[in-house]
């Protein structure tokens, strides 16, 4: 007997369409039980697994956060959200971007799907910024807010000479 004969894809099926994805139940499956993982993981916002889409990534919505002499900008993504449903606080020292992305469609239509929608939240920590002086501007899905720093954050920087070996 054969070896080749022990092998169950060998008589006779072709390897290539139970490679094809769609046409397995297995590889369906497979992606199903990921999805399923991917959103439990969101909830307690855990990164699973090193993916590159949103719910993989350590937090959704995804930011930027910029500085300068002057001021801390913090740029956020949210395409499909209305301002009306993003709140932003600034309180001790943590910049707070909350809010909800809510479903366009029903379910019963609907066969698969990878956006994600349900409520969000991101905490950036800033410091020895002029709170009073916070201001946020949203359009075409972008929220920037801009944080302009305090006189003595400005002062507290100490430029380190490097010296060569």
């Amino acid at each position: 007997m054969a070896v080749r004969n022990l092998i169950p894809w060998s008589r006779g099926r072709d390897v290539s369409a139970r490679r094809g994805g769609e046409t397995d139940p297995f590889v369906t499956l497979h992606r199903e039980i990921n999805r399923m993982f991917d959103e439990v993981m969101h909830g307690f916002g855990l990164t699973p697994f090193g993916g590159d889409r949103p719910l993989d990534a350590g937090g959704w919505p995804r930011i930027e956060v910029t500085e300068s002499e002057n001021e801390v900008k913090v740029t956020a993504e949210l395409p499909g959200i209305d301002q009306k449903d993003v709140d932003v606080e600034l309180a001790n020292g943590l910049l707070c971007i909350r809010g909800e992305k809510k479903t366009e469609t029903e379910d019963k239509g609907r066969l698969f799907s990878e956006r994600y929608y349900g409520r969000f939240e991101r905490r950036i920590p800033v410091d020895d910024v002029e709170e009073d002086k916070v201001a946020a501007t949203f359009g075409n899905g972008v929220l920037t807010v801009t944080l302009p720093k305090s006189a003595r954050a400005q002062q507290n920087v100490k430029r380190i000479a490097i010296n060569g070996k």
